[in-house]
């Protein structure tokens, strides 16, 4: 054999080789699979907490002396240090609007008048793998309506508190419709007043878990899910993980993080027309000309929860003005990015300072801001990215609703992981949708969860009716 030709057997072998490792580098890892009985309270667990599943009815109520210390820290503050001269929001929280929202905390929002308001609806505790999880709970029903169950799931920095405005128009018949949803509000493992785990390791792929077995214990073989923010990461590892469980998926966040798609992405940078439509261009890409810098300025919070939490929430646990600032400029900068250009931050027009306190008493009043914070350090490490879910495809139903101002994917990656999606809209508004547009986001819900029926009813007809008998 002559040497030409060995050479030439060689780079071929070669170049099969590699050809194999970036192809596996660029697909989905093999799917694993989570122990779904880890214990994540205190202490050593014993044999009985597995057989320990109570429902507990409870309300929320806050001991008169916390809302005193409250009213006192509120009070009694350090000046705040004045923002620079021709600064609204773009070096975060301007003190001035930060003031005026304090202001109203201390003067006319009504803690007790809240607090019955956010008992409006049935809440449980629910004690799952060692934590207390607290459930809002609506149930429905009306004559001609098929009833149906979705478990909706909030993110950072928001709560519970998010889909209030909404619950209605999911529970009450809207005409034209032919379903109505049971909803089931579950508070995040420690967010607001749901356990925080007391040991390593809780990431999203485990509260997937976490949630199957709360939604199986209590008695929801199938269901449908909704979610934005981490409550959407964490509904995308359910899918993967229990495809025969979910009936169908909603995200207003929905994520492709794979090897081609951030390529497509920066390479979109420099040629947007290979990447994105061109009447999306300042949707995928925010400030298009600074994307980059527009990136690494916006993602520093990311960052600190990411590799940090405690450190950070010292300082958010500690001050009601710090938590208030830390989410409020959140909800300048997620709800429209040139509201950061705002004197008011468009705080005022998006929603209300007695509905943003709503949510921020929840993070306070529950000493919730380290634990929440630690989700992004749980989720957004090495041994929790190498299990390779976000990089699975999704077999499930699948409906994304992008809003304007929220993170924005592609109309072209979009199925390379959603590879059953039967609806994609586009929307006016920002990253807290439910918050900020209840009603357009409950209709896009109906709208798939329409489609979602359809397409399970089809698919039980050619199916083995074991697997699709409960749809």
């Amino acid at each position: 054999m002559g040497s030409g030709r060995i050479v030439f057997l060689g780079v071929t072998a070669l170049a099969i080789y590699l050809g194999y490792k970036i192809k596996c580098a660029l697909g989905p890892p093999p799917l694993v699979t989570l122990e779904n009985d880890t214990y994540w309270g205190p202490g050593e667990p014993n044999n009985a907490w597995k057989e320990n599943f109570l429902i507990t009815p409870l309300n929320i109520t806050v001991p008169d002396e916390v809302l005193e210390y409250l009213k006192w820290r509120l009070d009694t503050h350090r000046p705040m240090v004045p923002p620079l001269e021709g600064v609204q929001q773009q070096y975060g929280m301007n003190t001035k609007l930060l003031e005026d929202v304090i202001q109203y905390w201390k003067t006319e929002y009504n803690w007790t008048e809240r607090q019955q308001y956010l008992n409006k609806y049935p809440q449980y505790k629910i004690n799952i793998q060692g934590l207390q999880i607290h459930v809002v709970h609506r149930n429905s029903y009306a004559d001609g309506y098929k009833v149906v169950p979705i478990l909706l799931l909030h993110g950072w920095p928001g709560s519970v508190r998010e889909f209030y405005e909404m619950i209605p128009y999911l529970t009450n018949p809207q005409e034209g419709r032919k379903v109505i949803f049971e909803v089931l509000a579950p508070y995040i493992p420690g967010y607001g007043f749901s356990q925080a785990a007391a040991k390593p390791g809780l990431g999203a792929a485990q509260m997937a878990v976490l949630f199957k077995n709360m939604m199986e214990k209590l008695g929801y073989d199938k269901f449908y899910v909704q979610g934005g923010d981490f409550g959407a990461i964490i509904l995308q590892h359910m899918a993967v993980m229990y495809p025969d469980s979910i009936l169908g998926f909603h995200s207003n966040m929905c994520l492709v993080h794979t090897p081609k798609a951030l390529l497509r992405l920066m390479l979109g940078t420099i040629f947007p027309s290979w990447y994105v439509r061109p009447d999306h261009y300042d949707r995928v890409y925010p400030l298009r000309e600074k994307v980059f810098e527009f990136y690494l300025r916006e993602s520093g919070y990311f960052h600190l929860q990411a590799t940090k939490p405690d450190t950070l929430g010292v300082g958010m646990n500690d001050s009601p003005m710090g938590i208030a600032a830390y989410i409020l400029e959140k909800f300048v900068t997620g709800t429209n990015i040139s509201w950061q250009l705002r004197e008011d931050g468009g705080l005022k027009e998006a929603f209300s300072y007695r509905d943003l306190l709503d949510n921020i008493m929840i993070y306070w009043l529950t000493q919730s801001a380290t634990t929440s914070f630690r989700l992004y350090s749980e989720t957004f490490n090495k041994a929790h990215t190498e299990l390779g879910f976000m990089r699975q495809p999704i077999t499930v139903p699948t409906a994304c609703a992008r809003f304007k101002y929220d993170f924005y994917t592609a109309d072209g990656v979009l199925g390379e992981i959603f590879t059953n999606l039967l609806q994609l809209t586009d929307h006016e508004g920002g990253h807290f949708a439910a918050f900020q547009l209840p009603k357009v986001l409950a209709d896009d819900i109906y709208d798939a969860v329409e489609k979602f029926e359809e397409y399970n009813k089809k698919r039980k007809s050619i199916m083995n009716g074991d697997v699709w008998k409960n749809a």
